[in-house]
């Protein structure tokens, strides 16, 4: 019998912890930072709810009604093991392997980052330092590979517990705990003199600074913040029993990643602002400008400290949920236990995590399609698999499961939120349209 989830809540804890990672409070900073603030938010959040809900609910229900794992589920729904559709779990799974891939290195940093802001570490007092700091860093492999070895354990302590004893569990500790560090750290953030001027540069939309690369940019964000087509909303959907609320859950989801990245707004640019630094700071905003601001402000240290901590939960919470989809595709297509899924996945995660870390420097000069190891796992899974996981999604909703039966059926057990008849034009059209530019934009073919 298959395993479901213990309760609602933690199935909802447990997707917007997968949906809630360092896409919210690292990539979507800078991304504003970069596209003019205000207008680029109103955008973004205009997109999460026209397209990341719908494409949300669609996944879970996918999830829902196969009762299996993406790979084995899409195989069971098209009644075919060579169906072109099954491209939608191979899509999601790949996907997932090859985030997960460079997603633990980016937590080990984390780890080796909070430890040294306890510590009292030098990182360096301005931006040059912080960054000379961060590439000496990154360049020395040794100790990142053994944090590594360190997070790809705890992930499989936890998974090999099982659903509701593993990640549910962890989900309803760390996702309060992470709502409480943001609320707590955005107040502190909003109380240096000066911050008010960072809010109302956040705030304030500016339309004339919108390009349509910055829309663009919103959309990508959306897509890639919510975790669309990485068939983990599809994995964690089969866990739910027939009677659950899709529609409502998905919406809560999406709305919970969306105010976890408005917060995260809320502690950098005032904080950024009052101490006179440049919000356009890029990916380097996170290792690099924020580090260097710890160094400037006062209580830098606890602040720092919470921000890094913050961060690492979380990235483990989204890692844990994609590192769950990885275990039970195992057992679902391979037809294994639990235990012996767990090993195999967390030894080929660990294996596939050393090459992305030498790329950062002992094998810095080893290029794919002109890309280092990091840069091109990144390419691939974010602009290529989620977009074509994400398009066949909608496609394969609208045109083979059918826009009324995918209605009558996705709403059975839902709630306050279902699929309404306006979501048609949406599912048929709009969002097929809205993916296919991510994907174009993906190939550098606009934008």
């Amino acid at each position: 019998m298959r395993e479901h989830w213990g309760s609602r809540l933690g199935f909802v804890l447990a997707t917007a912890g997968f949906s809630v990672g360092l896409g919210n409070i690292w990539r979507f900073p800078y991304l504003v930072g970069e596209n003019g603030g205000g207008a680029f938010l109103i955008v973004y959040v205009a997109f999460a709810v026209l397209i990341g809900i719908p494409l949300m609910t669609a996944e879970i229900s996918l999830g829902r009604k196969s009762q299996l794992t993406p790979i084995a589920g899409m195989e069971r729904l098209t009644g075919s093991k060579v169906s072109p559709w099954n491209l939608i779990g191979w899509f999601g799974v790949t996907a997932s392997v090859l985030i997960t891939a460079y997603y633990v290195m980016l937590i080990a940093w984390l780890v080796a980052y909070l430890l040294k802001t306890v510590t009292g570490a030098d990182l360096g007092a301005t931006p040059v330092e912080t960054r000379l700091h961060y590439e000496t860093f990154i360049s020395t492999p040794g100790p990142i590979i053994g944090y590594s070895a360190l997070v790809v354990l705890f992930m499989a302590l936890v998974v090999r517990r099982g659903v509701a004893k593993g990640i549910e569990r962890v989900a309803k500790f760390l996702m309060p705990l992470l709502v409480v560090l943001l609320v707590g750290l955005a107040i502190r953030g909003l109380s240096y003199p000066g911050a008010s001027a960072g809010l109302a540069w956040y705030l304030k939309p500016d339309f004339s600074a919108l390009t349509g690369s910055s829309i663009l940019a919103a959309l990508g964000q959306a897509f890639f913040s919510i975790g669309i087509g990485m068939a983990v909303a599809f994995g964690l959907g089969s866990y739910l029993p027939k009677d659950s609320d899709v529609p409502g859950n998905a919406a809560i989801v999406v709305m919970f990643d969306t105010g976890i990245a408005f917060i995260a707004g809320l502690i950098i640019f005032p904080a950024l602002f009052a101490f006179g630094m440049n919000p356009d700071q890029g990916p380097g905003l996170l290792f690099v400008t924020m580090a260097a601001l710890f160094a400037q402000m006062p209580g830098g240290a606890v602040f720092g400290t919470a921000f890094f901590f913050l961060l690492l939960v979380a990235g483990l919470t989204s890692q844990l949920a994609m590192f769950e989809i990885l275990v039970a595709s195992l057992m679902d297509s391979c037809a294994i236990v639990r235990e012996h899924a767990v090993t195999i996945a967390a030894v080929g995660s660990f294996v596939l995590c050393v090459p992305v870390i030498l790329s950062q420097g002992p094998w810095a000069d080893v290029r794919i399609m002109g890309m280092d190891i990091f840069d091109f796992t990144n390419r691939i899974s974010g602009d290529y698999l989620l977009a074509m996981g994400g398009l066949l999604i909608s496609l394969y909703v609208a045109y083979v499961w059918g826009w009324r039966s995918f209605r009558q059926e996705t709403n059975a057990g839902s709630g306050w939120t279902r699929v309404a008849g306006w979501w048609g034009p949406l599912i048929r059209f709009i969002i097929p349209i809205a993916v296919t530019l991510v994907l174009l934009a993906g190939f550098g073919l606009i934008g």
